[in-house]
């Protein structure tokens, strides 16, 4: 039985042109808008130590053809959202 994970990732660019490496935990489309679930991912154990351990939740857009991932800025759509996707965790964690 082969029992080998393998995590979805995505590597992203910030402001500053540097790249992150993020595992996708969950998707999810809400009121017509999908949502990305993602975590860090470390290469530097030491960094992952001092991590919160929260995740992030992304908004993907179409700029000109192009998809983008962008903050949610609206306070009560995060939490919405982080309800959400806790709600998916849980249900996924305990079936």
């Amino acid at each position: 039985m082969n029992n080998e994970y393998s995590p979805d990732l995505i590597t992203l660019l910030d402001e500053e042109n540097r790249e992150h490496t993020f595992e996708i935990l969950d998707t999810y489309e809400y009121e017509g808008s999908l949502y990305y679930a993602l975590m860090p991912v470390y290469e530097n154990k030491s960094d992952l130590l001092n991590d919160s351990g929260e995740y992030t939740i992304l908004e993907v857009l179409d700029e000109d053809g192009e998809q983008q991932l962008a903050e949610v800025e609206d306070y009560e759509l995060r939490r919405r959202l982080a309800d959400i996707f806790e709600d998916r965790f849980n249900d996924s964690f305990y079936d």
